[in-house]
């Protein structure tokens, strides 16, 4: 890594201001497009879990007491930190992560501007005046926040994530401990970073990493925190969420895992499918919790869009991130190579045509070819979970009734999309798919500005748009005499 443009770390914990770490107990971080050491991450003790859950406490009152206009001054002079940054972080993100640059830097515009937008909406909380049932009292109800919150964000949008949860509880007068990932932790220092250089005073931002079990159970039972958001696997938001209830009922945000349907009916606009689809599938190696997964794509047109989706595959150009042409990066860690390996060949044991790909690519890091399954039938597990990889699976349709009850046959409800020309098709889906968002003809479901979160297995809450800051805010009723 001598001839690299950027060094990378070091990596350190942020606890009431200070940055530690030297020496402490920890883990190596990995180049997922080598194998090779990047640096090494301390990891936090029990006490020192406590020290930033106190930190956050402490902090609490005077940023609650702020304006809402001189904490959103802090967002947006760190977001303007970030876009100055921009080539460094984007350096250490794609290193980390595996992703190119170009999509690296998308991430990091895009967290910058969720601080801006937090930093805007935080000055619009309003409570309201409700017409008063009593002669001669006055009731209100106020909007505060809910207190010190624990985030808990993974590897995939390792600078994203991070900035959802934090954006929005700092704009609400919240403070926060956040853990990111171990597998990235770069993009994630040098976005607290950011926030201490933009001004935020010391403990209202804590970061810290370690063995997830341990850090959730103490983070969530401890008394400072009031509020839990996590995004990552089902499994584990339902047991986070459980602890949260087993001590003292502390709300949660909860985005959990996805296998987003694709609808693509006999109208469609096959050409403009292709487009948008392709590259959107495939991006940061389809490890995307909203990625496209399972395509339903209706009798007629399901052999033409295969070998659109396969040529496209074949296309792109494998890499390492941070080098120039790479079209798709490596997987995040020799796990994924395995559990997407694992699932393809299931699919094809049962029936499944192998277009293309399918299989490690290289001997060194974490490559695996962009696969394209057709004709995959409902029993094969990629069907039913999640693969997290670079695979189009496929099936076929016959109507929209069908495609209704195939995309809602999982428990899952994150994101789903679907292609159509008919208004009368686009109001029986936007009725019937179950999931908490649907782009039609488009594939832009997360922005700053709108509501993210899915239904059923697939979490509850929402980050992003004014459901964003709700759930970092309680509802107080006073009633004045």
């Amino acid at each position: 890594m001598t001839d690299a443009p950027h060094p990378y770390g070091p990596l350190e914990m942020l606890i009431d201001g200070k940055w530690t770490g030297d020496g402490a107990a920890g883990e190596d971080v990995f180049d997922p497009a080598t194998g090779e050491v990047l640096a090494h991450l301390p990891h936090a003790a029990p006490d020192d879990l406590d020290r930033a859950a106190a930190a956050a406490a402490r902090a609490f009152p005077a940023w609650r007491a702020r304006s809402a206009l001189d904490r959103g001054r802090i967002l947006r002079r760190a977001a303007d930190l970030l876009r100055d940054r921009a080539d460094r972080i984007a350096w250490i993100l794609s290193t980390e992560q595996g992703k190119p640059l170009a999509q690296a830097r998308i991430e990091i515009g895009v967290s910058a501007d969720t601080l801006d937008w937090c930093a805007e909406e935080g000055r619009r909380i309003y409570g309201r005046i409700i017409p008063s049932p009593v002669p001669g009292v006055e009731y209100r109800a106020l909007k505060q926040p809910v207190g010190p919150v624990a985030a808990f964000t993974p590897w995939n949008f390792p600078l994203m994530m991070p900035a959802r949860k934090v954006a929005s509880a700092l704009a609400s007068g919240c403070t926060i401990v956040l853990k990111p990932s171990e597998e990235t932790p770069g993009a994630a220092v040098e976005f607290a970073r950011a926030l201490q250089d933009a001004g935020l005073p010391d403990g209202v931002l804590n970061l810290v990493f370690g063995v997830p079990g341990m850090v959730s159970e103490r983070l969530i039972a401890h008394d400072a925190i009031r509020k839990i958001t996590f995004t990552g696997s089902v499994g584990v938001g339902q047991h986070l969420a459980a602890l949260a209830a087993r001590h003292g009922a502390k709300r949660c945000t909860m985005e959990l895992g996805g296998h987003a349907p694709v609808l693509v009916m006999e109208d469609a606009d096959l050409d403009r499918a292709l487009d948008l689809l392709g590259p959107f599938k495939f991006r940061n190696a389809g490890q995307v919790c909203i990625a496209p997964t399972r395509f339903y794509v209706h009798d007629s047109l399901h052999d033409r869009f295969v070998d659109g989706m396969a040529q496209m595959a074949k296309g792109l150009t494998l890499g390492p991130g941070t080098a120039p042409g790479t079209g798709m990066g490596p997987l995040a860690n020799p796990r994924r190579v395995a559990a997407v390996r694992d699932l393809v060949e299931d699919a094809v044991a049962q029936g499944a045509r192998l277009v293309t790909g399918g299989a490690p690519v290289g001997n060194r890091g974490y490559f695996f070819a962009p696969t394209v399954l057709a004709d995959v039938p409902e029993t094969a597990r990629i069907m039913n979970e999640e693969p997290f990889g670079p695979v189009v699976v496929t099936a076929r349709i016959a109507s929209v009734d069908e495609a209704i009850d195939r995309a809602n046959r999982l428990p899952l409800g994150l994101a789903a999309y679907a292609f159509t020309r008919s208004a009368a098709t686009i109001a029986r889906l936007a009725e019937g798919v179950e999931a908490g968002m649907l782009g039609v003809n488009a594939i832009a479901v997360s922005t700053p500005e709108a509501p993210f979160g899915g239904v059923r297995h697939s979490g509850y809450g929402s980050e992003g748009g004014i459901e964003g800051m709700e759930p970092y805010l309680v509802t107080k009723l006073l009633a004045q005499g």
